[in-house]
């Protein structure tokens, strides 16, 4: 990969959307991951404002350090970049008094989880309402199109995704060019979504290297019999997320009428 240039590109075409759409800027939910420092880095390389935003819900403290980390390093090195703190942690606790938590434990937590998501990208829309701005989504192109690894209309509810088109590996190149703090390139990726410090790894089953390999293996046309071992392990994991969550990566269904019923 040519990091450099595709660091202009993405940079020029964040910039040229955004004139295009007569708005002033970005807003940027900050994790204190990978993804979300090199999207809010590139946002802010444009010149345009920037406003990072940390939405905590019972975080895990290792994830709010990296956050203020490189925020505090981010604002340092660019005047146009902005940020604010909204604690939901009340507005999450106020919402689960009101809705039912009966059920199987780990589907409480799942649809939980989830709505931490959404309550953010609500956050998140609100500010970029209130200062003419468009939400950048953090999502890279193996949690987007391969494995289906966020919340519908949570952190998959974006105006635009500055590194879909990037594998993980591929971001964690253009955040060393970007100078992203260096906690932060080391630390285990990490949803956030239950307020504790478990991986992505630890959720998925397998790593993003692995995935990456068996997103790869799924295009040249490969299946399960093709593989043994830890490769045939890491290649069902990779294409039970993909079918799993192909109702995240495909366009809403519409029901189309028949022409003679209208």
């Amino acid at each position: 990969m040519q990091t450099e240039k595709v660091i202009d590109h993405i940079v020029n075409w964040l910039k040229d959307y955004a004139t295009n759409a007569r708005v002033n800027g970005f807003v940027v939910g900050i994790s204190g991951g990978i993804d979300s420092a090199v999207t809010s880095t590139l946002c802010a390389m444009t010149g345009l404002e920037v406003l990072c935003i940390e939405m905590p819900i019972h975080q895990a403290e290792s994830h709010v350090s990296r956050a203020q980390e490189h925020i505090k390093q981010l604002s340092k090195r660019f005047e146009n970049v902005q940020n604010t703190i909204t604690d939901l942690t009340p507005v999450f606790d106020e919402f689960t008094t009101e809705v039912s938590l009966e059920g199987k434990e780990e589907v409480v937590d799942m649809a939980l989880a989830n709505t931490r998501a959404r309550l953010r990208m609500t956050t998140l829309y609100y500010h970029a309402g209130l200062y003419g701005l468009l939400v950048a989504g953090t999502g890279n192109k193996v949690e987007d199109f391969g494995v289906g690894f966020y919340t519908k209309y949570g952190d998959g509810g974006v105006d635009l995704s500055p590194i879909a088109d990037l594998l993980k590996s591929e971001v964690y190149a253009i955040a060393k060019v970007l100078n992203v703090p260096q906690s932060i390139i080391e630390a285990a990726p990490s949803d956030g979504l239950f307020g504790d410090a478990r991986s992505d790894e630890d959720q998925i089953g397998a790593s993003y290297p692995e995935l990456e390999w068996a997103m790869k293996m799924k295009d040249e046309g490969k299946t399960e019999r093709d593989f043994k071992g830890r490769e045939k392990t890491v290649f069902k994991i990779f294409m039970r997320y993909n079918r799993n969550n192909q109702h995240k990566m495909i366009p809403i269904p519409i029901c189309e009428i028949p022409s003679e019923l209208k």
